[in-house]
Protein backbone atom coordinates (compact mmCIF):
# COMPACT_ATOMS: atom_id res chain seq x y z
CA UNK A 1 0.00 0.00 0.00
CA UNK A 2 1.24 3.44 -1.18
CA UNK A 3 1.70 5.84 1.38
CA UNK A 4 -0.73 8.61 1.78
CA UNK A 5 1.28 11.39 0.12
CA UNK A 6 2.09 9.47 -3.03
CA UNK A 7 -1.76 8.09 -3.84
CA UNK A 8 -3.96 9.69 -5.76
CA UNK A 9 -6.80 11.79 -3.85
CA UNK A 10 -9.11 9.43 -2.80
CA UNK A 11 -12.38 11.35 -4.07
CA UNK A 12 -13.92 11.67 -7.36
CA UNK A 13 -13.81 15.39 -8.01
CA UNK A 14 -11.11 14.09 -10.84
CA UNK A 15 -13.78 13.44 -12.73
CA UNK A 16 -15.73 16.23 -12.21
CA UNK A 17 -12.75 18.29 -13.28
CA UNK A 18 -12.45 16.08 -16.58
CA UNK A 19 -14.71 18.81 -18.65
CA UNK A 20 -14.05 16.74 -21.65
CA UNK A 21 -15.61 13.75 -20.42
CA UNK A 22 -18.59 12.35 -22.39
CA UNK A 23 -18.88 9.07 -21.30
CA UNK A 24 -18.85 8.10 -17.90
CA UNK A 25 -19.76 4.05 -17.02
CA UNK A 26 -20.33 2.86 -13.63
CA UNK A 27 -20.35 -1.02 -13.16
CA UNK A 28 -19.17 -3.79 -10.56
CA UNK A 29 -21.06 -6.96 -9.14
CA UNK A 30 -24.45 -7.34 -8.89
CA UNK A 31 -26.03 -5.82 -5.07
CA UNK A 32 -22.92 -3.42 -4.49
CA UNK A 33 -24.53 -0.39 -5.28
CA UNK A 34 -23.76 0.86 -8.56
CA UNK A 35 -27.43 2.42 -9.00
CA UNK A 36 -26.81 4.70 -6.01
CA UNK A 37 -23.37 5.93 -7.06
CA UNK A 38 -24.26 6.28 -10.40
CA UNK A 39 -27.14 8.67 -9.44
CA UNK A 40 -24.84 10.38 -7.19
CA UNK A 41 -22.26 10.78 -9.55
CA UNK A 42 -25.00 12.22 -11.86
CA UNK A 43 -25.82 14.63 -9.61
CA UNK A 44 -22.30 16.09 -9.00
CA UNK A 45 -21.94 15.95 -12.51
CA UNK A 46 -25.06 18.06 -12.91
CA UNK A 47 -23.50 20.47 -10.59
CA UNK A 48 -20.93 21.12 -12.95
CA UNK A 49 -22.36 20.55 -16.70
CA UNK A 50 -24.84 21.94 -18.59
CA UNK A 51 -26.40 19.06 -19.07
CA UNK A 52 -26.25 15.51 -17.80
CA UNK A 53 -28.31 11.80 -18.75
CA UNK A 54 -27.83 8.85 -16.97
CA UNK A 55 -29.09 5.78 -18.74
CA UNK A 56 -30.02 2.52 -16.79
CA UNK A 57 -29.29 -0.51 -18.93
CA UNK A 58 -29.48 -2.53 -15.93
CA UNK A 59 -32.69 -4.88 -16.36
CA UNK A 60 -33.29 -4.95 -13.16
CA UNK A 61 -34.04 -0.64 -13.37
CA UNK A 62 -33.43 0.25 -9.91
CA UNK A 63 -33.07 3.59 -11.10
CA UNK A 64 -36.34 4.47 -10.33
CA UNK A 65 -36.37 3.10 -6.92
CA UNK A 66 -33.20 5.53 -6.18
CA UNK A 67 -34.78 8.45 -7.51
CA UNK A 68 -37.95 7.68 -6.49
CA UNK A 69 -39.64 8.60 -9.55
CA UNK A 70 -40.68 6.50 -12.94
CA UNK A 71 -38.67 6.40 -15.69
CA UNK A 72 -39.36 5.19 -19.07
CA UNK A 73 -37.08 4.29 -22.73
CA UNK A 74 -37.16 8.14 -23.50
CA UNK A 75 -35.44 11.10 -21.35
CA UNK A 76 -37.26 12.44 -18.42
CA UNK A 77 -36.47 15.08 -16.52
CA UNK A 78 -35.14 14.33 -13.16
CA UNK A 79 -37.65 16.07 -10.31
CA UNK A 80 -35.65 18.96 -8.69
CA UNK A 81 -33.27 19.36 -11.54
CA UNK A 82 -33.37 21.27 -14.55
CA UNK A 83 -30.12 20.01 -16.39
CA UNK A 84 -30.41 16.21 -15.13
CA UNK A 85 -32.57 13.50 -17.13
CA UNK A 86 -32.58 9.74 -16.67
CA UNK A 87 -33.79 6.76 -18.68
CA UNK A 88 -34.21 3.18 -18.44
CA UNK A 89 -33.38 0.76 -21.57
CA UNK A 90 -33.14 -2.87 -21.25
CA UNK A 91 -30.60 -4.26 -24.16
CA UNK A 92 -32.21 -7.73 -23.95
CA UNK A 93 -36.01 -6.88 -24.47
CA UNK A 94 -37.57 -7.56 -28.45
CA UNK A 95 -37.82 -4.82 -30.09
CA UNK A 96 -39.73 -5.15 -33.27
CA UNK A 97 -37.90 -2.41 -34.91
CA UNK A 98 -35.00 -3.80 -34.23
CA UNK A 99 -35.84 -7.65 -34.65
CA UNK A 100 -37.41 -6.96 -38.01
CA UNK A 101 -41.29 -7.22 -39.40
CA UNK A 102 -42.71 -9.81 -41.96
CA UNK A 103 -41.40 -10.98 -44.93
CA UNK A 104 -37.90 -11.87 -45.72
CA UNK A 105 -36.86 -9.17 -43.57
CA UNK A 106 -38.66 -11.33 -40.49
CA UNK A 107 -36.83 -14.37 -41.81
CA UNK A 108 -33.10 -12.87 -41.80
CA UNK A 109 -34.06 -11.40 -38.39
CA UNK A 110 -34.49 -14.33 -37.16
CA UNK A 111 -31.55 -15.92 -38.68
CA UNK A 112 -29.48 -13.06 -38.01
CA UNK A 113 -30.62 -13.11 -34.15
CA UNK A 114 -29.34 -17.04 -34.08
CA UNK A 115 -25.96 -15.27 -33.29
CA UNK A 116 -25.41 -15.00 -29.21
CA UNK A 117 -25.76 -11.42 -28.23
CA UNK A 118 -26.37 -9.92 -31.72
CA UNK A 119 -30.16 -8.33 -30.65
CA UNK A 120 -28.98 -7.16 -27.70
CA UNK A 121 -26.20 -5.71 -29.91
CA UNK A 122 -28.33 -4.45 -32.36
CA UNK A 123 -30.21 -3.10 -29.55
CA UNK A 124 -27.59 -1.51 -28.04
CA UNK A 125 -27.06 0.48 -30.84
CA UNK A 126 -30.26 1.90 -31.61
CA UNK A 127 -30.17 3.01 -28.28
CA UNK A 128 -26.43 4.93 -29.13
CA UNK A 129 -28.01 6.00 -32.06
CA UNK A 130 -30.68 7.92 -30.33
CA UNK A 131 -28.39 9.31 -28.05
CA UNK A 132 -26.03 10.87 -30.15
CA UNK A 133 -29.04 12.92 -31.67
CA UNK A 134 -29.61 14.05 -28.31
CA UNK A 135 -27.16 17.29 -27.09
CA UNK A 136 -25.98 16.11 -23.45
CA UNK A 137 -22.73 17.69 -22.53
CA UNK A 138 -22.35 13.91 -20.31
CA UNK A 139 -23.75 10.54 -20.55
CA UNK A 140 -23.52 8.09 -17.20
CA UNK A 141 -24.55 4.77 -18.28
CA UNK A 142 -25.89 2.96 -14.95
CA UNK A 143 -24.77 -0.91 -15.96
CA UNK A 144 -25.75 -4.24 -15.39
CA UNK A 145 -24.12 -6.91 -13.52
CA UNK A 146 -20.20 -7.74 -14.39
CA UNK A 147 -20.90 -10.40 -17.07
CA UNK A 148 -23.46 -8.29 -18.74
CA UNK A 149 -21.36 -5.11 -19.21
CA UNK A 150 -18.34 -7.47 -20.40
CA UNK A 151 -21.18 -8.52 -22.95
CA UNK A 152 -21.72 -4.74 -23.79
CA UNK A 153 -18.06 -3.99 -24.72
CA UNK A 154 -17.80 -6.80 -27.31
CA UNK A 155 -21.07 -5.41 -29.15
CA UNK A 156 -18.90 -4.18 -32.04
CA UNK A 157 -17.48 -7.75 -32.62
CA UNK A 158 -21.04 -9.03 -32.13
CA UNK A 159 -22.10 -6.95 -34.82
CA UNK A 160 -19.36 -7.78 -37.06
CA UNK A 161 -19.91 -11.46 -36.96
CA UNK A 162 -23.75 -11.01 -37.54
CA UNK A 163 -23.14 -8.88 -40.80
CA UNK A 164 -20.90 -11.50 -42.16
CA UNK A 165 -23.05 -14.07 -41.15
CA UNK A 166 -25.93 -12.05 -43.08
CA UNK A 167 -23.68 -11.63 -46.38
CA UNK A 168 -22.92 -15.49 -46.12
CA UNK A 169 -26.31 -16.42 -46.57
CA UNK A 170 -27.39 -14.12 -48.77
CA UNK A 171 -24.34 -15.12 -51.02
CA UNK A 172 -25.49 -18.44 -50.76
CA UNK A 173 -29.46 -18.48 -51.14
CA UNK A 174 -29.38 -14.19 -52.25
CA UNK A 175 -30.82 -15.52 -56.09
CA UNK A 176 -33.04 -17.94 -54.41
CA UNK A 177 -34.96 -15.70 -51.61
CA UNK A 178 -34.97 -12.91 -54.54
CA UNK A 179 -37.32 -14.83 -56.58
CA UNK A 180 -39.01 -16.12 -53.95
CA UNK A 181 -39.65 -12.34 -52.72
CA UNK A 182 -40.41 -11.15 -56.32
CA UNK A 183 -43.03 -14.49 -56.41
CA UNK A 184 -44.80 -13.23 -53.30
CA UNK A 185 -44.80 -9.64 -54.40
CA UNK A 186 -42.93 -8.58 -51.56
CA UNK A 187 -40.91 -5.00 -51.85
CA UNK A 188 -37.27 -4.98 -51.66
CA UNK A 189 -37.73 -2.59 -48.36
CA UNK A 190 -38.29 -5.53 -46.75
CA UNK A 191 -35.81 -7.71 -48.26
CA UNK A 192 -32.72 -9.38 -47.08
CA UNK A 193 -31.04 -5.68 -48.44
CA UNK A 194 -32.58 -3.71 -46.47
CA UNK A 195 -31.26 -5.77 -43.15
CA UNK A 196 -27.94 -5.92 -44.24
CA UNK A 197 -28.02 -2.08 -44.89
CA UNK A 198 -29.87 -1.77 -41.43
CA UNK A 199 -26.73 -4.02 -39.80
CA UNK A 200 -23.98 -1.94 -41.68
CA UNK A 201 -25.62 1.18 -40.39
CA UNK A 202 -26.04 -0.43 -36.69
CA UNK A 203 -22.35 -1.67 -36.98
CA UNK A 204 -20.95 2.09 -38.58
CA UNK A 205 -22.81 3.59 -35.34
CA UNK A 206 -21.36 1.18 -32.42
CA UNK A 207 -17.79 1.77 -34.06
CA UNK A 208 -17.95 5.59 -34.01
CA UNK A 209 -19.08 4.91 -30.52
CA UNK A 210 -16.09 2.72 -29.57
CA UNK A 211 -13.54 4.74 -31.20
CA UNK A 212 -15.00 7.42 -28.27
CA UNK A 213 -14.89 4.93 -25.65
CA UNK A 214 -11.29 3.91 -26.38
CA UNK A 215 -10.56 7.73 -25.73
CA UNK A 216 -9.13 8.28 -22.50
CA UNK A 217 -10.25 12.28 -22.60
CA UNK A 218 -14.06 10.92 -23.65
CA UNK A 219 -14.80 7.99 -21.76
CA UNK A 220 -13.79 6.39 -18.13
CA UNK A 221 -15.26 3.56 -16.29
CA UNK A 222 -15.64 3.70 -12.60
CA UNK A 223 -15.76 0.61 -10.36
CA UNK A 224 -18.01 0.42 -7.63
CA UNK A 225 -17.81 -2.65 -4.69
CA UNK A 226 -17.56 -4.01 -1.85
CA UNK A 227 -15.03 -4.80 0.93
CA UNK A 228 -15.30 -8.28 0.33
CA UNK A 229 -13.66 -11.85 -1.78
CA UNK A 230 -16.01 -12.25 -4.59
CA UNK A 231 -16.26 -8.27 -5.02
CA UNK A 232 -12.79 -7.71 -5.15
CA UNK A 233 -12.25 -10.80 -7.56
CA UNK A 234 -14.98 -8.82 -9.86
CA UNK A 235 -13.29 -5.96 -9.63
CA UNK A 236 -10.05 -7.23 -10.67
CA UNK A 237 -11.58 -9.52 -13.65
CA UNK A 238 -13.46 -6.21 -14.80
CA UNK A 239 -10.14 -3.89 -14.74
CA UNK A 240 -8.61 -6.65 -16.89
CA UNK A 241 -11.27 -6.61 -19.54
CA UNK A 242 -11.42 -3.33 -19.73
CA UNK A 243 -7.97 -2.89 -20.15
CA UNK A 244 -7.80 -5.28 -22.84
CA UNK A 245 -10.79 -3.36 -24.60
CA UNK A 246 -8.30 -0.01 -24.11
CA UNK A 247 -11.31 1.80 -21.83
CA UNK A 248 -9.78 4.04 -19.06
CA UNK A 249 -10.97 3.17 -15.36
CA UNK A 250 -8.64 4.92 -12.68
CA UNK A 251 -11.65 5.13 -10.54
CA UNK A 252 -12.35 2.44 -7.79
CA UNK A 253 -15.97 3.02 -5.25
CA UNK A 254 -15.41 0.74 -2.56
CA UNK A 255 -19.14 0.81 -0.52
CA UNK A 256 -20.28 -0.34 2.75
CA UNK A 257 -17.27 -0.01 4.80
CA UNK A 258 -17.53 -0.17 8.78
CA UNK A 259 -14.71 2.57 9.91
CA UNK A 260 -12.78 1.14 12.49
CA UNK A 261 -12.92 4.84 14.14
CA UNK A 262 -17.20 3.85 14.25
CA UNK A 263 -18.69 2.79 18.05
CA UNK A 264 -18.10 -0.78 17.48
CA UNK A 265 -18.51 -3.16 20.91
CA UNK A 266 -20.35 -5.90 18.58
CA UNK A 267 -18.07 -8.65 18.49
CA UNK A 268 -19.66 -9.38 15.12
CA UNK A 269 -19.00 -6.19 13.61
CA UNK A 270 -15.53 -6.13 15.13
CA UNK A 271 -15.32 -9.72 13.24
CA UNK A 272 -16.44 -7.95 10.11
CA UNK A 273 -13.87 -4.48 9.69
CA UNK A 274 -11.42 -7.31 10.44
CA UNK A 275 -12.35 -8.98 7.85
CA UNK A 276 -13.17 -5.68 5.75
CA UNK A 277 -9.83 -4.60 6.50
CA UNK A 278 -7.71 -7.62 4.79
CA UNK A 279 -9.35 -7.23 1.63
CA UNK A 280 -9.44 -3.33 1.77
CA UNK A 281 -5.51 -3.85 2.05
CA UNK A 282 -5.70 -5.68 -0.89
CA UNK A 283 -7.41 -3.43 -3.07
CA UNK A 284 -5.19 -0.24 -2.34
CA UNK A 285 -2.38 -3.22 -2.96
CA UNK A 286 -3.64 -3.92 -6.45
CA UNK A 287 -5.10 -0.41 -7.21
CA UNK A 288 -2.09 1.63 -5.52
CA UNK A 289 -2.39 4.43 -8.56
CA UNK A 290 -6.70 4.47 -8.42
CA UNK A 291 -8.66 7.33 -7.12
CA UNK A 292 -9.89 4.66 -3.91
CA UNK A 293 -13.66 5.82 -2.26
CA UNK A 294 -14.36 4.57 0.42
CA UNK A 295 -18.58 4.77 1.36
CA UNK A 296 -19.62 3.94 4.77
CA UNK A 297 -22.26 1.37 5.78
CA UNK A 298 -25.11 3.75 6.52
CA UNK A 299 -28.54 2.15 8.72
CA UNK A 300 -30.86 2.91 6.18
CA UNK A 301 -31.10 3.12 2.61
CA UNK A 302 -30.70 6.27 0.41
CA UNK A 303 -33.43 6.69 -1.44
CA UNK A 304 -34.90 10.00 -3.18
CA UNK A 305 -32.56 13.10 -4.20
CA UNK A 306 -32.94 14.96 -0.82
CA UNK A 307 -30.70 11.36 0.62
CA UNK A 308 -28.69 11.12 -2.50
CA UNK A 309 -27.32 15.02 -2.10
CA UNK A 310 -26.53 14.05 1.33
CA UNK A 311 -24.76 11.17 0.79
CA UNK A 312 -22.68 12.29 -2.13
CA UNK A 313 -20.54 14.61 0.19
CA UNK A 314 -18.78 11.25 1.19
CA UNK A 315 -17.81 11.28 -2.90
CA UNK A 316 -15.85 14.39 -2.31
CA UNK A 317 -14.59 14.54 0.76
CA UNK A 318 -12.12 11.44 2.62
CA UNK A 319 -13.49 9.55 5.57
CA UNK A 320 -11.83 11.20 8.54
CA UNK A 321 -11.74 9.65 12.15
CA UNK A 322 -13.95 11.16 14.21
CA UNK A 323 -11.75 10.54 16.82
CA UNK A 324 -7.74 8.66 17.06
CA UNK A 325 -7.29 5.34 18.36
CA UNK A 326 -5.36 4.83 21.49
CA UNK A 327 -6.02 8.47 23.38
CA UNK A 328 -7.63 9.68 26.44
CA UNK A 329 -10.34 11.18 24.66
CA UNK A 330 -11.11 8.02 22.74
CA UNK A 331 -10.81 5.41 26.20
CA UNK A 332 -13.07 7.69 27.41
CA UNK A 333 -15.86 7.68 24.35
CA UNK A 334 -15.51 3.98 25.23
CA UNK A 335 -15.95 3.96 28.98
CA UNK A 336 -19.34 6.71 28.41
CA UNK A 337 -20.79 4.07 25.98
CA UNK A 338 -19.85 1.32 28.34
CA UNK A 339 -21.71 2.83 31.25
CA UNK A 340 -24.55 3.82 28.98
CA UNK A 341 -24.40 0.10 27.66
CA UNK A 342 -24.87 -1.20 30.80
CA UNK A 343 -26.95 1.14 32.22
CA UNK A 344 -30.05 0.26 29.18
CA UNK A 345 -29.41 -3.63 30.47
CA UNK A 346 -30.09 -2.90 34.10
CA UNK A 347 -33.33 -0.88 32.78
CA UNK A 348 -34.27 -4.24 30.58
CA UNK A 349 -33.56 -6.05 33.97
CA UNK A 350 -36.16 -4.02 36.12
CA UNK A 351 -38.62 -4.35 33.83
CA UNK A 352 -38.25 -8.36 33.80
CA UNK A 353 -37.99 -8.45 37.63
Amino acid sequence: MADNHDSPVPTVQNILDQKSLKWVFVGGKGGVGKTTCSAIISILLAGVRPSVLIISTDPAHNLSDVFQQRFIKTPTLVNGFTNLYAMEVDPTSEDDDVSGGEGMDGLFADLANAIPGIDEAMSFAEMLKLVQTMDYSCIVFDTAPTGHTLRLLQFPTTLEKGLAKVMSLKSKFGGLLGQITRLFGIDDEFGEDALVGRLEGLKEVIEQVNEQFEDPDLTTFICVCIPEFLSLYETERLVQELTKFEIDTHNVVINQVIFDDDEVESKLLKARVRMQQKYLDQFYMLYDDFHIIKLPLLPEEVTGVEALKSFSYHFLKPHEPAITRGTKEELERRISALKKHISDTEAEVEKLG
